[in-house]
């Protein structure tokens, strides 16, 4: 689940991004101050829209809204409140974490891509990574399904060469860290970081 709102560039209006839908099967149904974006053929919610956002909630920012739960709370009440019986549940676990690689193996479909094994805490995701200088050993930043990076791209799974991957080892220019390398390249970090906590502290 993705919030945003940019009162500048879009209006008063938030912005909930729950699923993602082909524009040719998505279906809009309006009550009141909230339009509910749906799935064509199988009725799943993609998101909310929600209008003159600011009389609910003092919404602030360009970009995207840190999610809380007292907010989550807040979003299911003003969807209730505009004829919507629905709620919506959210991951609030942090997106951006530490990963240990245990395992790189070459692309077999690539010669500048790994196939990386990252513990990321509670599971080992495979994430398939361009960086040259990426090895097994390494502490990294994990962006995980779900992440916003700072230019506004959301980290989604995807398929790239055929290879499976869920996430992305981030560099400290993709991240918007200070000082950040020219050269490509992902973040390495200290080893005394634990895999699963939170990169932004």
């Amino acid at each position: 689940m993705n919030v945003f709102y940019n009162n500048e560039g879009v209006g008063d209006v938030l912005l909930i991004r729950l699923h993602d839908v082909s524009y040719d099967q998505k279906q809009f149904e309006r009550k009141g101050d909230v339009a509910r974006i749906y799935h064509q053929e199988t009725g799943k919610t993609a998101g909310f829209n929600i209008f003159n956002a600011s009389s609910y909630h003092p919404f602030a920012g360009r970009g995207e809204v840190k999610l809380t739960e007292e907010l989550l709370e807040k979003i299911n009440q003003i969807i209730v409140k505009n004829g919507f019986n629905e709620q919506i549940e959210a991951d609030l676990s942090p997106k951006f974490v530490v990963g240990h690689v245990l395992e790189k193996k070459k692309h077999p479909n690539a010669d500048k891509l790994s196939i990386c094994k990252v513990d990321v805490g509670d599971e080992v995701l495979q994430i398939v990574c361009g960086a040259p200088n990426v090895a097994a050993g390494q502490k990294v930043v994990v962006a995980k399904v779900g992440a916003v990076m700072p230019s506004g791209m959301i980290i989604k799974d995807a398929e790239l060469r055929g290879v499976a991957s869920s996430g992305m080892i981030c560099s400290a220019k993709e991240l918007n860290l200070p000082n950040a390398p020219k050269e490509k390249g992902i973040l390495v970090l200290e080893d005394y970081r634990k895999a699963g906590e939170p990169f932004f502290q």
